[in-house]
């Protein structure tokens, strides 16, 4: 009887050569590391100053919230905030004189605690400001000093509308 191909066994080989050739060798492991972390370190490059831009974009938000509040305020009450009632003066009503006889109940901003910049640090409130406006809002971005560049430049009410 002739055999035919399909019917032909094929001979399995031994468990040790087969245990031999299963897995990754080092050097493979090794090559698949580098190149993911090589793939990692350039993806965290592009994104890494974004992050801080995003802080710089919310710091410009918030401060463009707080000088539509002061003008409300001034708007219903007839003068800015003082200096010594500060942007406490959207959340509370103010208790040093001239204290506003308009005040409403809710205040001029959602809640009752005044928000920190991005950075956590207040936000600092000038009247008037550097360049003579009725008044500044800034933060010093994110190294908390003035001047800076990238996501450590100031953020001023001047520039942020």
């Amino acid at each position: 009887m002739k055999s035919s191909p399909l019917s032909t066994v094929s001979c399995p080989r031994s468990p040790a050569a087969r245990a031999s050739r299963a897995g990754f060798t080092l050097v493979e492991i090794l090559v698949v590391i580098a190149i993911i972390s090589l793939l990692a370190s350039v993806v965290l490059l592009n994104i890494a100053p974004q992050i801080g831009m995003g802080s710089q974009a919310t710091a410009k938000a918030q401060i463009q919230v707080f000088s539509s509040a002061v003008d409300t305020y001034r708007m219903q009450n007839g003068r800015y905030p003082t200096q010594q009632q500060g942007l406490d003066a959207l959340v509370r009503k103010p208790s040093q004189e001239p204290i506003p006889q308009n005040y409403p109940d809710t205040g001029y901003l959602n809640g009752r605690v005044l928000p920190l910049d991005p950075w956590k640090r207040p936000y600092i409130y000038l009247i008037p400001g550097r360049q003579n406006e009725n008044f500044e809002i800034l933060s010093y971005g994110g190294d908390g000093e003035p001047g800076g560049t990238g996501a450590n430049a100031d953020i001023s009410s001047t520039d942020a509308q």
